[in-house]
């Protein structure tokens, strides 16, 4: 699944992108003296909680089997920690899903973010430029309907939202904004 985002070449349209120009583009501007001074990706994480869980067990077989298609890789199930009375949640249960990727997954799925899902939401007007402070990025997807394989997955009238964390080799947020600016991430012009 993953191969249909790869160019003829066998690399990924932003690793290429990144290893071309936006490397070298970061060293002279960030004023590095090194090349491996300059940011880059390390791992992108997705995760779904799923409140449905807890009253209906097929729901979390839909979750896996969109996260999977939208991932294009296997999700780990996660249980909670501890018990919640509120909640009707026990410690144990399955109730949510996750995902890491790296490498060659990792550009193919922000590839397919940042140019097919994220211009599909409605009235968008950009992301938040805020990040973590520890050089990382985090972006709550409000329906995972925006992405291309969600319907061809199953996903039906349910839908759930996302979060998905974008982790760099800087400790810097300004570093970190500045790979992530290249690559193309929509950033909105006014700061939240």
């Amino acid at each position: 699944m993953a191969n249909g985002n790869l160019v003829s070449s066998g690399q990924n349209r932003l690793k290429a992108l990144y290893r071309e120009s936006v490397q070298g583009h970061l060293k002279e501007t960030l004023e590095l003296k090194n090349i491996m001074e300059v940011p880059r990706l390390s791992k992108v994480v997705l995760n779904v909680g799923v409140k449905g869980a807890v009253s209906d067990s097929k729901e979390m077989g839909t979750v896996l089997r969109v996260l999977e298609a939208i991932a294009a890789q296997s999700p780990v199930k996660r249980a909670a920690r501890t018990s919640i009375a509120g909640f009707k949640i026990r410690e144990g249960m399955e109730i949510g899903a996750c995902v890491t990727l790296r490498g060659e997954r990792m550009y193919a799925f922000l590839d397919k973010l940042i140019n097919l899902a994220l211009p599909k939401v409605r009235d968008f007007q950009g992301v938040s430029a805020r990040l973590d402070g520890r050089g990382n990025y985090n972006l709550g997807v409000k329906d995972w309907i925006i992405f291309p394989e969600a319907e061809a997955a199953g996903a039906g009238d349910k839908t759930y939202g996302l979060n998905v964390t974008i982790c760099t080799t800087t400790q810097n947020d300004e570093h970190a904004r500045a790979l992530l600016s290249e690559l193309g991430m929509p950033f909105s012009k006014k700061r939240k």
